[in-house]
This record gives structure tokens, C-alpha cells and sequence, in this order.
């Protein structure tokens, strides 16, 4: 199995840096988690976009969302681009975001046709429902976020990659997460502003660092993140807490399982 990032800042892009946006591929298939702004750019550089396997969004903000509404240009107009339609799974609520967008950004004789419909297979997963797409298994598990959000737990060929999406501490997902190859885990916050409880909504780097622990992961992949923090710091911080490899997003960074 292998990840490849498409963007990690939070909120907005940072410099040169999309918003969430990861590529897991194995067995010659391919699925898109999430699609925040600037990301689809570096999609379109690293597989066909065109033939992916599935995009699943893990929560309906518009740092994973956004990008939806480029794709669905690209699918729509670039050459060769419509031989299928592209399985796209929602989180709970998502047929309503989408119907909600297409209403902002489906202009002229767009308002008359399906927008995101007509490109892609559009599905709302079940939380508690487990998808096998191609050789993948993914289940979910939520978090603890400011909406409700989604973790993924992704496995083929014997290994297993964790994306905890958009959370603050939750102990739950140290279960989830339990022995994971790579866990995939935001690092928003800055140490002096990191937040516990039920009304944390975000992780700070030594909170990852410490979810990675707690799950017992063999590699950190730090994302969601400023580009104030500095990724070097930020990996420094996680470094004096999780002592397994630890790497920062950056676009077209790729992971081998």
C-alpha cells in the first residue's frame, strides 16, 4: 500500500500547500480521502484522475470538501474525462451539502442539470457500514470535532493505514488506530494553545504524537497543520513523545507501506 499526500495545511492553504487531500493506492486501484482546496492540481500529477477508485470525505468542512467542485469541472470538460462517473462517498448529511453547493456554484443552464450527479456516483456511507472497494477495507470511526467527523481505517494486502481526519483527543481512536502501519494525524494546534475535553476540536503536534502512542502505530504522518508552526519544529515536538519515523505533509510526498 502506498500514500500520497495532496495537501496538509488546515483551515487554507498554506504557501504551496493545499488542504487536505491523500491518495492511497494497492493492487492497482486508488482512493482519494478528501478533497480540500488545491489539492485536486496535485491529483491530477500523481494518478488519472479520472479513474480513480473512490474519494471518500471524512466531514463536510471546506478544507476537505471544496475541491469537489474543480474535479467535477475536470470530469465534465477535460478531454477524455467522461467515461465514467467516479464513486464519491459522503460522510452523513453529504447529498444535502452537495445539493447545497451545486446551488452556489452551478450557474446558467447548470442550474437545470445535475451537477455533482452527472460525474459522480454519489453515495452516503453508514459510520457503522464497512466499504470493501478493489482490494481495500475501510471502516470508520468518529471523532471528536466541531461537526461530526469521521476516521478511516484502511487495509489491503495485509496492512493497515489510519487517517484520523479532524479531532482533538479522543481515546476511542487509539482503538481504532490500534497497531496501524502509518497513522495519518492533524497537528493544528500550537503546544501553547493545545485544548483537552470534549470541546477540544483539534490536535496539537505532541497530542498526535501521543494518539500515535497510544495506538501503538509504527509511523506518523503530521498534517492539517500551519505553516507558522514550521513543519521541522513541529516533528521536533513529536519526535520528544512518539520515537517511531516521523514525517510532515507536504504535497507529493510519498509513503511506502
Amino acid at each position: 500500500m502506498r500514500l500520497t499526500v495532496l495537501g496538509g495545511a488546515a483551515a487554507c492553504p498554506n504557501p504551496g500547500q493545499g488542504c487536505a487531500g491523500y491518495v492511497v493506492e494497492a493492487g492497482g486501484e486508488q482512493l482519494v480521502l478528501d478533497c480540500g482546496p488545491d489539492t485536486v492540481a496535485v491529483l491530477r500529477q500523481v494518478v488519472d484522475f479520472r479513474r480513480v477508485s473512490a474519494v471518500i470525505i471524512s466531514h463536510l468542512h471546506s478544507d476537505h470538501t471544496l475541491d469537489l467542485v474543480a474535479y467535477r469541472y475536470g470530469l465534465k470538460y477535460a478531454p477524455g474525462a467522461k467515461t465514467r462517473r467516479v464513486p464519491l462517498w459522503m460522510p452523513p448529511s453529504g447529498e444535502a451539502f452537495l445539493s447545497q453547493l451545486a446551488g452556489v456554484f452551478g450557474v446558467g443552464g447548470e442550474r437545470d442539470m445535475p451537477f455533482f450527479d452527472e460525474v459522480f456516483e454519489v453515495t452516503e456511507y453508514r459510520p457503522e457500514q464497512t466499504l470493501r472497494i478493489g482490494p481495500f477495507t475501510v471502516s470508520f470511526h468518529e471523532t471528536r470535532h466541531f461537526i461530526p467527523a469521521w476516521a478511516m481505517r484502511i487495509v489491503a494486502g495485509g496492512q493497515t493505514l489510519v487517517y484520523g481526519a479532524d479531532t482533538g483527543p479522543y481515546p476511542p481512536l487509539a482503538r481504532f488506530a490500534s497497531n496501524a502501519d502509518l497513522l495519518i494525524a492533524e497537528a493544528t494546534m500550537p503546544e501553547s494553545e493545545r485544548a483537552t475535553g470534549e470541546r477540544a476540536g483539534h490536535l496539537s503536534a505532541s497530542q498526535a504524537a501521543q494518539l500515535a502512542v497510544d495506538a501503538r502505530a509504527r509511523r506518523l504522518l503530521l498534517t492539517h497543520y500551519w505553516a507558522e508552526l514550521g513543519a521541522e519544529q513541529l516533528a521536533l515536538v513529536a519526535g520528544e513523545v512518539f520515537t517511531g519515523p516521523i514525517q510532515v505533509a507536504r504535497p507529493g510526498l510519498t509513503i511506502e507501506l
